[in-house]
């Protein structure tokens, strides 16, 4: 499957090279927006064409498949001119800033009956992702709370700085917490969607919506309940998965000097009511570039059979509830969330 990539900034780059590491994929064209990143790219890859802006590269008629890796504010934009260029779309975190940008995205995919799939890829992770399969064999029962807690360094400013512009992120909770919110919903999606949101936040003198700590609340029909958590005050990158059941818990943590390394340190730990002490699961090697490398070899296949990894649907609803833990932060009060 011959694809084009849009955007060569740090993150785009580990695309470009796992497009070309996935098995029945070709990397055939990259787009840039600005000189320095196209330079870069023909020097890195020399025999793909390379090119200033994202509108000749939707030109290629030999592209069917499109990868956009651009800022946040640029999704809704580009993936629709993608959609409607008629090529099937791996789209990157979050969908759009808002719920109106979401649903043009999915007119897009529908009007054109191409394939838009989010990149959501803790999904696909051999160890965030294992957590799913437990839950869903009920080794601990039934799930009754959940925690996320995120210790780490402070956001890279990404390219011209985007990334602390509100105008162009959205919000630091659609940065990683998006993240959190798709894999407790993933999760616990046969207890249907989440019905209250609380979220608390403190920042250093930032405007709002970008929050150094950011907490959240998240309630589901019956004693369900889970915490999202998140510090830009701290350093490195640690992050904690627990989830306790009627039968049992587990407890999974990964720890890197930056959350890009490829040697990080990481557990995974189940114990069940019946047993005294707990299971050590043996994983495969875990963090985001290894995600990365999957999500692009499941997309391959996800675009031949016609079913996105992560829906369109499914990632609107982790915009919405990101833009409504906003809310409560901003009012100061529970939200019942509307899906």
């Amino acid at each position: 499957m011959k694809f084009g990539l849009i955007g060569y900034g740090l993150w785009g780059v580990h695309h470009a090279r796992a497009i070309m590491k996935a098995p029945g994929a070709e990397l055939c064209g990259i787009s840039c927006s600005s000189k320095e990143t196209s330079e870069k790219a023909r020097a890195d890859f020399p025999d793909i064409p390379v090119h200033l802006g994202y509108e000749s590269l939707l030109a290629q008629k030999d592209i069917e498949a499109i990868d956009i890796v651009v800022p946040n504010h640029l999704h809704t934009e580009i993936g629709t001119a993608a959609l409607n260029a008629g090529k099937d779309v791996l789209l990157e975190k979050p969908m759009a800033l808002n719920l109106q940008d979401c649903d043009k995205l999915i007119e897009a995919a529908r009007r054109n009956d191409r394939v838009l799939t989010i990149g959501h890829e803790f999904r696909i992770s051999t160890q965030w992702g294992r957590l799913k399969t437990i839950i869903d064999k009920g080794q601990i029962g039934e799930p009754l709370y959940a925690l996320v807690t995120l210790f780490r360094h402070p956001y890279r400013p990404g390219s011209r700085g985007w990334r602390y512009d509100a105008e162009k992120v959205g919000s630091w909770t659609l940065e990683e917490p998006v993240h959190f919110f798709d894999s407790l919903m993933w999760y616990f999606a046969d207890f249907g969607d989440p019905t209250h949101i609380y979220a608390q936040g403190s920042s250093k003198a930032r405007v709002h919506g970008m929050y150094d700590n950011f907490s959240a609340f998240i309630k589901w029909p019956g004693q369900l309940y889970g915490i999202v958590t998140q510090t830009l005050g701290g350093f490195e990158h640690h992050q904690v998965m627990e989830i306790v059941g009627s039968n049992g818990s587990i407890r999974t943590w990964w720890s890197g000097t930056m959350d890009r390394t490829r040697e990080p340190h990481f557990e995974l730990k189940v114990q069940t009511r019946e047993r005294d002490t707990c299971d050590i699961v043996t994983l495969p090697p875990s963090g985001e570039l290894f995600e990365l490398e999957e999500e692009l070899c499941r997309v391959v296949d996800a675009f031949k059979t016609r079913m996105p990894i992560v829906s369109a649907e499914e990632a609107r609803k982790r915009v919405l509830i990101c833009i409504e833990a906003e809310r409560s932060l901003q009012e100061g009060r529970e939200i019942e969330l509307h899906f």
